[in-house]
């Protein structure tokens, strides 16, 4: 029976070919000349993924795609890729490396494999179930997070202040005033940074499948935990919600705050 470490190399060839599409725009003439107009950015976007789905097609014609630009296919398929080319988009837009191209696969409808590529920094995350996490990059860096029992000593980061409802902002501003520190935007940066061990918590609402499908095994194979804010495992269907936590011991007392 195939195992989701088959489909590593396609998985990372998969990040290549988005790299090779996202590269050459970012912090292009075409892309300043825009003024915030996000037509360059969504045609990075598109292009990437249609990239990445030509591949699929090819190597693994069985297995069902989710994606943000073009939906699904087969998304019943026991083996299921979800795909984000750009997410971050507001930090492509202007410039700041604090994106990442996600590639996750699903087995029955659980994270198996998940890819966070920053394609102008060369970093890249793997996570793959059951093992550790990988980290790639010049810049160093180890996929270990950090020991943090405490939210008082914890680096919170959050996309942004903007995704949260009046039911979940008041749950969030609890988290916030009990951590050590808030960083704002990172996208899934922010958690490659937890399993870098540089963050310790990362809060996030208003979130698809397409966003989290691949944080998950990098998060979890680097000794922390992805879940949403209840702490429950995060499914296609769920709220939208996103808690990660790198130190486990974290998970109860966030998750009752946030869990309303």
């Amino acid at each position: 029976m195939a195992e989701a470490a088959d489909f590593l190399a396609v998985a990372e060839q998969a990040a290549d070919l988005a790299g090779q599409v996202i590269r050459p725009l970012f912090r292009s003439a075409l892309l300043v000349e825009a003024k915030g107009d996000a037509s360059p950015v969504t045609e990075a976007d598109k292009a990437a993924e249609r990239a990445i789905r030509g591949l699929l097609a090819d190597r693994l014609p069985e297995h069902g795609v989710i994606g943000e630009e073009y939906g699904e296919i087969n998304p019943d398929a026991d083996w299921v890729w979800v795909l984000d080319p750009i997410d971050g988009t507001r930090a492509f837009v202007t410039g700041r490396p604090l994106f990442g191209t996600l590639v996750g696969l699903l087995h029955k409808g659980e994270p198996v494999l998940g890819i966070i590529d920053q394609p102008v920094t060369g970093e890249r995350w793997i996570g793959l179930a059951g093992r550790p996490t990988q980290f790639r990059s010049g810049l160093g860096g180890t996929a270990r997070c950090r020991p943090c029992a405490s939210l008082a000593e914890a680096e919170l980061s959050c996309t942004s202040p903007d995704m949260f409802e009046p039911d979940t902002a008041p749950r969030f501003a609890a988290v916030k005033a009990a951590a050590r520190r808030t960083t704002w935007g990172g996208d899934c940066y922010a958690y490659g940074l937890l399993a870098l061990g540089l963050v310790d918590v990362v809060v996030d609402a208003t979130m698809k499948p397409w966003d989290w499908a691949a944080l998950v095994p990098v998060v979890e194979g680097a000794g922390g935990r992805c879940t949403d804010w209840s702490g429950q495992t995060l499914r296609l269907d769920g709220d939208g919600t996103v808690l990660a936590v790198g130190d486990p011991a974290l998970l109860p007392s966030v998750a009752k705050m946030l869990g309303g």
